[in-house]
């Protein structure tokens, strides 16, 4: 995964290029502290039988590039299951579930390999005690990158369970076949054993001993087949439990004293009005101040009673001046993309165009803030907690604990939706740190107001293109500046003879930004796609034609066409005055094509999404249903960054802190949605939480242009700016 700016460096940024190694649950034990032996974990986690593999030997693994994607597993990723005696499969994964899908996903692919019903797979996902070591869910790599191994895991483990089946019934491996977790003699179907039967009482470590293989896809009954979301009656019946859910006796609810604005010192403080409220604990440790309470209510009114004065700077930067700002302080910039020579693409072009797009900082908002539970037991704590990195939780935790990580257990609950927030543990290390103060069970909500301040907001950026076409209506010139964004959706799809991609950062953000879903691809495809149909209207072309003739990649092409022929795409001139528009692009190895139509209203500038049609090559789908429902969600988040979702601030000061002035997409909004999934079966999955959303501020753009000639160069698209556009095109 690219960074998004220079100065963000977390466990998202530089993701290992090494070649994928697979150690044992020992080498894993020492490399990374697991907190258990295997006598440990197996007492911990039951009976049964136990496959512990070594997965170095994988076909599946290795770089995926061609396409500006390149990228490994870490070599120190482990994955292991049980199978126990009463016949259920536990997967054990570092994984968690935010909304995403991998709760069913992943066990299909599990249910596959070892042929087991999908049902008799329990999910254990972010047990930093139970789980094997992993670098953190994003990116779109759950099934791209624990998916290999995980099914290797499967096969393996049924060839064991082959092999134990063949002792028990004294019959050759060879003649023996599984299903539905049972083991039976080919010719002789009486002749049979469970898996049940065979883990019944044992626990064996064994490594099979016969060649093992993945199965293939005409193989395959649970993989490619759609399943409704396993976790989704728990969550909406409200039985699922979430870190703000966990109640320990004698828990109590922290409310911490914060600074008006990113910067601001505290110079003063007065706590002994909160000190009279009963119940009341006051914890302090220099500039950190918390109040606690049994009841969360008491303790914020508590809260309220603290005077303090704070020293906040006069920065001079806000919403509208941040893009001089950033401008001014950027770096020499780094080239990602060379080929041909600019001089010579601007002088053989006819019509150059010269275009600058901007976009504001973005919130992940996501509905449940960052929270955390933290229980410290003399030198041992258990902490709950709503995260996308578990295992940085752990080591971040034992820090502000003043502990050994080995004596730290993280435990991820479901989480309530993160984009790339919740990969940071503020909120862990704030509990932490309360925990021991005050030597109490402690859960720490963030508000709201706090989950607004506190954000690592997707960056402000400035992308500026100038771009070329000959008489004849070929682009030859592509010189292309990408400010703070990052890299990634940058890369050139289309056949340009002469281009530069030049990526620049920096420190000059005001406060912390970080990943936000599919991080720089929204930034980057809606300045490309936009540029490329400000040409395809100036050679009076039709843009899905102009896209074909200069599009070099098949896959590309063949999402299009898909797209085109789901939307029922007439060819047309831009401006058309129909409202249409089209954006594509590749990320987490997909490809992904959207057409959308637009209604606008001339008079109020406001925007209704009417349609729109989201083409998307995934390689091999493991649940299309679970694909779909994912490009649904992007399509719809992709509305908020599109039309509505910029940050307000000033000197230091959020000044969105709730929702009733940063707005996200309403029910209201959402347009008929169409999705095309490219059958692709013989290719390696490939990530689908994320590919959709990178197109939508750019079809949007693309189809308010089509209804009205106005081109929108800044996001989000704010009625405001649509009428300013309308006026500008006007004359």
């Amino acid at each position: 995964m690219k960074i998004q700016n220079e100065n963000f460096k977390t466990r998202n940024s530089d993701i290992p290029t090494t070649d994928l190694l697979m150690p044992d649950l020992e080498t894993a034990n020492n490399n990374f502290n697991f907190q258990l032996d295997r006598r440990q974990f197996m007492k911990l986690a039951g009976s049964g039988v136990f496959l512990f593999f070594t997965i170095g030997d994988l076909p599946l693994f290795g770089q995926q590039e061609g396409r500006g994607v390149r990228r490994n597993l870490p070599n120190d990723f482990n994955a292991f299951l049980r199978i126990g005696e009463d016949g259920r499969v536990s997967l054990y994964t570092g994984k968690i579930e935010m909304g995403q899908g991998v709760y069913t996903s992943l066990g299909q692919m599990l249910a596959e390999e070892l042929d087991v019903p999908l049902g008799s797979v329990d999910m254990v996902m972010g047990d930093t005690d139970l789980c094997p070591w992993d670098m953190g869910t994003f990116g779109s790599m759950s099934t791209r990158f624990f998916g290999p191994p995980l099914r290797m895991a499967g096969a393996k483990a049924r060839q064991v369970m082959l092999e134990l089946a063949s002792e028990h019934l004294n019959t050759p491996v060879e003649k023996l076949t599984v299903e539905n977790s049972v083991v039976f003699e080919k010719s002789n179907k009486n002749n049979r054993v469970s898996y049940a039967e065979l883990a019944k009482g044992k626990k064996i470590e064994r490594e099979p001993k016969g060649p093992v293989s993945l199965k293939k896809p005409s193989e395959f009954k649970i993989i490619g087949k759609s399943f409704a979301r396993r976790d989704g009656e728990e969550k909406v019946t409200g039985k699922a439990k979430y870190a703000g859910d966990i109640q320990i006796p004698g828990m109590v609810y922290a409310k911490i004293l914060r600074p008006p604005a990113h910067g601001a010192k505290l110079l003063d403080v007065d706590v002994s009005e909160a000190k009279k409220v009963s119940g009341v604990q006051v914890v302090q440790d220099g500039d950190f101040v918390a109040v606690l309470h049994k009841y969360p209510d008491v303790a914020e009114m508590a809260l309220s009673k603290i005077k303090a004065k704070f020293d906040s700077p006069k920065t001079g930067i806000d919403d509208k001046t941040i893009f001089d700002h950033l401008l001014k302080s950027a770096d020499e910039g780094r080239t990602a993309a060379h080929d041909g020579d600019l001089q010579t693409g601007e002088k053989e072009s006819k019509f150059v165009f010269d275009e600058t797009y901007l976009n504001d900082y973005v919130a992940h908002a996501p509905i449940e803030p960052h929270t955390a539970v933290v229980h410290l037991e003399g030198d041992k704590a258990t902490v709950w907690a709503s995260t996308q990195t578990p295992f940085s939780a752990k080591e971040e935790a034992a820090r502000k604990l003043g502990i050994s990580p080995d004596n730290v257990r993280v435990i991820t609950p479901f989480v309530g939706g993160g984009f790339g927030a919740k990969s940071r543990n503020g909120q862990v290390e704030e509990a932490a740190r309360i925990a021991k103060l005050s030597g109490k069970p402690v859960q720490l909500a963030w508000t709201r107001e706090e989950e607004f301040f506190f954000d690592t907001y997707r960056p402000a950026a400035i992308v500026k293109i100038k771009s070329g076409i000959t008489e004849n209506g070929r682009m030859n010139l592509w010189d292309y500046k990408v400010y703070y964004a990052g890299e990634r959706g940058a890369e050139q799809f289309y056949t340009i003879p002469n281009h530069r991609t030049t990526a620049y950062g920096g420190n000059a953000h005001p406060f912390a930004t970080g990943p936000w879903r599919a991080p720089a691809n929204n930034t980057n495809t809606f300045a490309r796609e936009s540029q490329i149909e400000i040409m395809a209207a100036k050679a009076g072309t039709d843009p899905l034609e102009f896209r074909l003739k200069h599009l070099r990649d098949e896959k590309m092409k063949r999402v299009l066409k898909a797209a085109a022929e789901k939307f029922g795409w007439k060819p047309a001139k831009g401006p058309s005055g129909r409202g249409y528009g089209i954006a594509c692009g590749l990320d987490a190895g997909a490809t992904v094509a959207t057409m959308a139509e637009v209604a606008v209203d001339k008079a109020t500038g406001e925007v209704q999404v009417k349609r729109v049609v989201c083409a998307q090559d995934m390689g091999l789908v493991i649940n299309p249903e679970g694909a779909t429902i994912q490009i649904e969600g992007c399509i719809t988040m992709g509305l908020g960054y599109a039309l509505s979702e910029g940050l307000h601030f000033k000197d230091g000061k959020i000044l969105d802190t709730n929702f009733d002035t940063y707005e996200l997409p309403r029910f209201s909004w959402l347009p008929k949605i169409d999705t095309v999934l490219i059958e692709d079966r013989e290719s390696d999955p490939q990530g689908g939480g994320e590919p959709a959303i990178i197109t939508m501020g750019g079809v949007i753009a693309n189809a308010i242009f089509d209804a009205t000639g106005a081109r929108l160069f800044h996001l989000p698209m704010t009625p405001e700016r649509i009428l300013d556009a309308m006026k500008s095109a006007r004359g």
